[in-house]
C-alpha cells in the first residue's frame, strides 16, 4: 500500500526522521503540529495525532501512531484524525502501529510517553496561544490510579468523590493537599506525589504548600484540619463508595472476524487462531473484549484498510462497549505481541539485517577464494566489572563442595555442576557475583544441590551478591570475562554422573590427556577465550571457527577458512594453555592429510557459512506477581529506573538474559523462590520470542545492584540508597529532604573469612600475557589515605576475617582454611588517629544488653546489624 506525495498532508513533511515524539492536532479541519512546549497538554474538544519514534538496537526505527479524542471531541474531528493516522502510515510506508486512545481509558503505553501523568485541559487547542480561551485559575479535584503510570481524572470537588480505594489530589490556590484512601496501595500514593510535584511546577511555579492526609486520620494536624474545612468539616466516607476505575477481567473470550470490502463483519469459528488464518490480501478483526486488534494483509489498499477501521468503530459503537476498550491496527509482519500470543504457536521469523548479511556473505566469498578481507566487527561488548576481582570455582558432588585449586579452576566437565564465586571491587566496597554452572550432560540430583549450595554462599554475604544460574552452551558474555580462559571437557567427576552411566551402560567420555578428543576454540579477546570439547566427528567442524585434534601422540590445529586473524592467535595461546608441551601440525581447511580425516571418523558435510549471531533485542520491564504458583506478568513502556519500585519484584527481560530485581519492601524473602519466578517467567514467554528455558538467570537485590544490571537505566546512585518505602522516599525528593544511606555505613564491607593466593588470578600469563590482581585492593601508600580510606582498607584485607552467621556450609569447603572451635573472639584494636572511625569498633561485653559500660546512640533492637567487626585468635 502506498501514497503519491500529494495525498500525504504537507503537516506529515519530514515525519519519523527524527527520534521522540512529534504530536499534530486537528484545528478547523486542519492538521496543525503542536510545538515540543505543548507536548502532553490536551484539550478534550480536540483530536490529536502522535507519532513515536524509537530507535532499536538491531533493524529500522521503530514507529508508534496513536490518536486520541477528548471526551468533547465533535464526530468530524474525530472521524478526521483516524484519516490521518493512517495517511501517516501510509507516508512511513505502512510499517506502524496504530492505537486509539480515548481520554480517561489511555494505553499504558501511551501514558508511558508523558510522565508522570496527563491532566486534560477544557476547551479546544489553539495554534495561536497554545491555551484553551478564557481558562483561568480553579481549585480542582482529581483521583489517580497506577502503580507506574498514571490515570488521571478529574471528579467533582465534593466529599462524595472521595472513596477508601483511590489517592485523591485537591489542588488549591496557596496548597496542593494529597488524600490517600485506607486501601490504597504504597506505589499508588507514591506516584500520586509525582503528579503532585508536576501540578506544583505547572501550575504554581513551584510555589505553593504541600499536604498529606492519611484517611482516618483528622486529628493532631493543622494540615488535616485544613483538609477538611474545604468541606465543610470531617466526616465519615461511606464504606461502598466505588472506585473510580473498574477493574476488567483477566481473561476475556475471543471472537474472530473477516471483514470484507463492504464493511460487514464475517464470523470465522475456530476452536483456536492459527497464522495461517492470516491471508495476505484481507481484513480482519480480533475481538478480546478488553481489546480489539484490526489485522490487516500486505496486499491490501488503504481504502480496504480505512473501511476496516471504519467497520471496528461502528462494532464497538453498536456493541454499546465502554470507551476503555482498547483498538490497535496492526499490518502483516508487525504485529504486537500481545495479539500474537492469542494465536497458537505464532511462528519465530529472524528478519535479517540484509545490509549486515550481505556484507557477511561476500567476506567469505573472497577468504574462500584466498583474498584477506575484513568481515564485521564483532559486537562490542562493555564488561561493566573489574575483570581483576577475585575467583573461586567449586566442584558439586550432592552435599559436597570441593574447592578447585587456582590452576584447575579454569577447567569445567560438562557432567558436572560448579558454583562460581567472583568477587570484584565495586563502589566503595566488595561486590560478589555469584553462579550456578550446569553441564548440559549433568545430573538432576547434583543441580538441585547447587542451587542450595549457592544459596547458602549468598546466605553468607547477608543476601547482598547477586546470584545467577546458568547453563552450558548459554553462559552470558560476562561470565566467560570473569574466567578470562575457559575449557570445558566432555564427561563428569561427580558420584551422581558415574552411577549414571554405570547404570545406563555408557561409555565413560571423561576427558584425560591419554584419549582421543576435538576442542572448538572461541572467543573475542586473550581475555575472553574458550575451547569446548566436542564429539570427535567431521560433523562438528565448522569453517567459522578454529580446532584442536588430539589422536594419541599427534596433535592437529585446524584453521576454518571464515576464521581471523583473531582466532588464529586465540588457537595458539589455547594450545599452549591445554597442554604447554604439544608441538601442534597446523592445517588449513582443504588441505587436510588422510591421518586427520581418519581420527575424525573418516570426512562428511559440515557448516561452511559464516555463523551470523542473533540480533540484541531491546529489553523489556514487567511487574511479577506470584500467586499459588500462578506468574502474573505486566509490561512497563519506556521505563526508568523509577520503576524500580521497592515493594515489587520485576524481571528484566534482555533476550540473552533476564535479571530478577527484588525490592527491599517486597514480600519475596528467598532469592531461591526468584529463581523459580525467572524460571516460570521464561516458561510464559510472555514477548512470543521463543526464550530458551536455559537462558541465564540473575537475580539481583535493591542496593546490591551490579553495574551489568544498571547499564539499562540512566543509573542515579544517590536514589538506590535512599531508606524507606516507595511512598516515604518521594515524599523526601518533595519537601527537600531525601533520606540517603549514610557514607561510612555504605563503605563499610565485611571480609568473610576468604584468603586468596596472589596467583589466583595470573594462571594464565604464559597463554595471554595478562597478570591480573590478586587483591581488590589497590596498592597505594597509607600516608596518602584519609581516615574513611584506612578504614576500608582494614575491613577489606584479608587478615581481617570476621564471623557471620551460621551456614549450611561447612567454613572449611568455602575457605579451603581449617576452622578450630577452640577459637575465641576479640575486640579489634587499632590507633584512632589512623582509623577514624572508631566508634564502629566495640567489644562484645559493650554491645551484651546487661554491659555495664554499654555504647551510647546505638539502637539496642538493632545491634544485630551494627557494622561490628572481631577478628579470630
Amino acid at each position: 500500500m502506498s501514497l503519491h506525495s500529494k495525498d500525504i498532508d504537507s503537516a506529515f513533511e519530514g515525519a519519523g526522521k527524527k527520534l521522540g515524539l512529534e504530536i499534530w492536532c486537528i484545528e478547523n479541519l486542519q492538521l496543525v503540529s503542536v510545538p515540543k512546549s505543548s507536548h502532553g497538554k490536551f484539550y478534550t474538544g480536540s483530536a490529536y495525532v502522535i507519532l513515536n519514534t524509537a530507535l532499536l538496537k538491531s533493524g529500522p526505527p521503530q514507529h508508534d501512531i496513536h490518536y486520541w479524542l477528548g471526551n468533547d471531541v465533535n464526530e468530524e474531528d474525530s472521524t478526521l484524525v483516524s484519516d490521518k493516522a493512517l495517511e501517516l502510515d501510509a507516508a512511513l510506508g505502512s510499517c506502524t502501529v496504530q492505537y486509539r486512545e480515548v481520554q480517561g481509558q489511555e494505553t499504558e503505553k501511551f501514558l508511558s510517553y508523558f510522565r508522570p501523568c496527563i491532566i486534560p485541559l477544557d476547551g479546544k487547542y489553539s495554534l495561536r496561544s497554545g491555551k484553551s480561551n478564557g481558562e483561568t485559575y480553579k481549585i480542582s479535584m482529581l483521583t489517580c490510579k497506577g502503580d507506574h503510570v498514571v490515570r488521571v481524572k478529574e471528579v467533582p470537588f465534593s466529599r462524595s468523590s472521595l472513596n477508601h480505594n483511590d489517592v485523591f489530589i485537591v489542588d488549591t490556590a496557596s496548597k496542593i493537599f494529597l488524600f490517600s484512601g485506607c486501601n490504597s496501595s504504597i506505589q499508588e500514593r507514591a506516584k500520586a506525589l509525582e503528579v503532585v510535584q508536576y501540578i506544583k511546577e505547572d501550575k504554581h511555579g513551584g510555589k505553593c504548600g504541600v499536604a498529606t492526609v492519611e484517611d482516618g486520620k483528622f486529628v493532631g494536624d493543622s494540615d488535616v484540619g485544613e483538609f477538611w474545612s474545604l468541606f465543610g468539616g470531617y466526616a465519615p466516607i461511606p464504606r461502598d463508595s466505588p472506585s473510580a476505575f473498574q477493574q476488567q477481567p483477566d481473561t476475556p473470550s475471543t471472537t474472530f472476524f473477516w471483514i470484507n470490502l463492504q464493511g460487514k463483519l464475517c464470523q470465522i469459528a475456530a476452536n483456536s487462531l492459527n497464522k495461517d488464518m492470516l491471508e495476505k490480501d484481507k481484513c480482519y478483526m480480533l475481538d478480546c473484549v478488553n481489546e480489539v486488534f484490526v489485522w490487516t494483509g500486505r496486499n491490501t489498499s488503504i481504502t480496504e484498510r480505512r473501511i476496516s477501521i471504519s467497520a471496528s468503530e461502528d462494532f464497538l459503537r453498536n456493541q454499546g462497549r465502554t470507551t476503555g476498550t482498547h483498538l490497535t491496527f496492526l499490518t502483516e509482519g508487525l504485529e504486537t505481541t500481545v495479539f500474537r500470543s492469542y494465536f497458537d504457536s505464532w511462528p519465530q521469523i529472524a528478519e535479517p539485517k540484509l545490509y549486515d548479511e550481505g556484507r557477511e556473505k561476500v567476506a567469505a566469498i573472497f577468504k574462500q577464494q584466498g583474498h584477506d578481507v575484513k568481515e564485521l566487527p564483532e559486537e562490542d561488548f562493555e564488561p561493566y566489572v573489574n575483570c581483576r576481582g577475585i575467583l573461586k570455582v567449586w566442584r558439586v558432588n550432592g552435599d559436597e563442595l570441593s574447592l578447585l585449586p587456582a590452576a584447575e579452576q579454569m577447567k569445567l566437565f560438562s557432567g558436572d555442576c560448579y558454583i562460581v564465586k567472583y568477587t570484584y571491587p565495586g563502589n566503595g566496597r566488595d561486590e560478589n557475583v555469584i553462579y550456578a554452572w550446569f553441564g548440559h550432560e549433568s545430573m538432576t540430583e547434583d543441580r538441585a544441590a547447587a542451587i542450595s549450595h549457592m544459596s547458602a554462599i549468598v546466605d553468607s554475604t547477608r543476601g547482598e551478591a547477586v546470584m545467577a544460574q546458568v547453563h552450558q552452551d548459554m553462559e552470558p558474555v560476562q561470565f566467560f570475562l570473569i574466567f578470562q580462559s575457559l575449557i570445558v571437557f566432555k564427561g563428569g567427576l561427580s558420584t551422581q554422573y558415574k552411577k549414571f552411566i554405570v547404570e545406563e551402560g555408557i561409555v565413560d567420555e571423561t576427558y584425560d590427556e591419554k584419549k582421543m578428543a576435538l576442542f572448538c576454540i572461541q572467543g573475542t579477546s586473550p581475555c575472553n577465550m574458550q575451547a569446548f570439547q566436542v564429539d570427535r566427528v567431521s560433523t562438528c567442524l565448522n569453517s567459522s571457527y578454529c580446532y584442536i585434534l588430539q589422536n594419541g601422540a599427534s596433535v592437529f590445529t585446524w584453521i576454518g577458512n571464515l576464521s581471523s586473524s583473531r582466532d588464529h592467535d586465540l588457537l595458539d595461546r589455547m594450545v599452549e594453555l591445554i597442554n604447554p608441551t604439544w608441538q601442534p601440525i597446523s592445517v588449513r581447511e582443504g588441505s587436510e592429510p588422510e591421518v586427520f580425516w581418519n581420527a575424525l571418523g573418516g570426512k562428511s558435510e559440515y557448516p561452511r557459512e559464516k555463523e551470523i549471531k542473533g540480533f540484541i533485542e531491546d529489553p523489556h520491564l514487567f511487574t511479577c506477581t506470584l500467586t499459588e504458583g500462578d506468574l502474573k506478568v505486566k509490561e512497563i513502556y519506556n521505563f526508568t529506573q523509577d520503576d524500580l519500585t521497592t515493594e515489587d519484584i520485576l524481571v528484566l527481560d534482555c533476550c540473552r538474559e533476564i535479571y530478577v530485581w527484588i525490592g527491599c519492601h517486597s514480600d519475596l524473602n528467598s532469592k531461591q523462590q526468584a529463581l523459580n519466578i525467572g524460571q516460570k517467567f521464561l516458561e510464559t514467554d510472555i514477548l512470543v520470542e521463543g526464550l530458551s528455558l536455559e537462558t541465564p538467570i540473575y537475580v539481583v537485590t535493591e542496593g546490591h545492584e551490579p553495574p551489568f544490571f544498571t547499564c539499562f537505566f540512566a543509573w542515579d546512585p544517590l536514589k538506590a540508597k535512599m531508606h524507606g518505602n516507595s511512598f516515604e522516599r518521594k515524599l523526601a525528593i518533595l519537601k527537600g529532604r531525601p533520606s540517603i544511606e549514610a557514607s561510612v555505613r555504605n563503605s563499610w564491607k565485611p571480609y568473610f573469612g576468604e584468603t586468596t593466593p596472589d596467583s589466583l588470578r595470573s594462571r594464565s600469563v604464559s597463554s595471554n600475557g595478562l597478570q591480573g590482581s590478586g587483591s581488590p585492593i589497590p596498592s597505594i601508600s597509607s600516608s596518602k589515605l584519609n581516615s574513611a580510606d584506612r578504614h576500608r582498607a582494614f575491613c577489606e584485607t584479608p587478615t581481617a576475617q570476621l564471623l557471620f552467621s551460621e551456614s549450611t556450609l561447612d567454613k572449611d569447603s568455602l575457605t579451603g582454611e581449617p576452622s578450630s572451635s577452640s577459637k575465641s573472639t576479640k575486640a579489634i584494636q587499632f590507633n584512632e588517629s589512623e582509623a577514624g572511625v572508631s566508634s564502629l569498633i566495640y567489644s562484645y561485653e559493650q554491645l551484651r544488653v546487661d554491659s555495664r559500660n554499654p555504647v551510647i546512640g546505638i539502637d539496642v533492637t538493632k545491634r544485630e546489624v551494627s557494622p561490628v567487626a572481631f577478628i579470630l585468635e
